[in-house]
């Protein structure tokens, strides 16, 4: 099957549980502009799996702007980051970790366990319904389908299994002293 690509019109035509079909993701600013849109239509959880907290994708004050909305909107929303390392995000101050400690009863950063680190992909899934993906989180290849509740059950399961092995991280802990 081949899928239409990510544009920020058809994006901006999504509505999330509302079908469409996957759209196909080919580059840094396709994740960007996905992740984000998911994120504005989130009402109740965000989980991201990421190998570095990817700055290029989620380090912007726009992504920043959603999660606050999300968080804010309703008091049992949950935001949940599994990240394989976290070095170069603490480094560079990256704002997904800064808002985690501002609305640390909404949203965590957590590190992934050993037995977990060989995940080599990468998704976001927004409430029960949408999704990106990548097979490989070194790759912007991809799709993004904001109604596809089967697939986020099936990748909600083990990033359940994995966040329950995973702990925050010591350089977060530290920072809050």
């Amino acid at each position: 099957m081949v899928m239409p690509p990510v544009t920020e019109e058809a994006l901006a035509a999504r509505r999330l549980g509302d079908g469409g079909g996957p759209m196909a993701l080919a580059s840094r600013e396709d994740n960007r502009l996905a992740a984000l849109a998911l994120a504005r239509q989130a009402r109740r959880r965000l989980d991201i799996l990421t190998p570095d907290l990817e700055a290029p994708i989620y380090n912007s004050s726009d992504f920043i702007e959603a999660l606050t909305r999300l968080a804010l909107g309703s008091p049992h929303a949950r935001i949940r980051i599994l990240t394989l390392d976290l070095e170069r995000a603490v480094k560079e101050g990256h704002r997904l970790i800064e808002f985690c400690r501002r609305l640390s009863s909404y949203a965590e950063i957590r590190l992934a366990h050993e037995d977990d680190r060989d995940d080599p992909r990468a998704f976001v899934l927004a409430d029960d319904a949408g999704l990106l993906y990548r097979r490989l989180s070194s790759r912007f290849e991809g799709f993004v389908n904001f109604s596809d509740p089967a697939e986020v059950r099936q990748l909600r399961a083990p990033f359940e299994e994995s966040w329950e092995r995973a702990a925050p991280d010591s350089e977060l802990r530290r920072l809050h002293l």
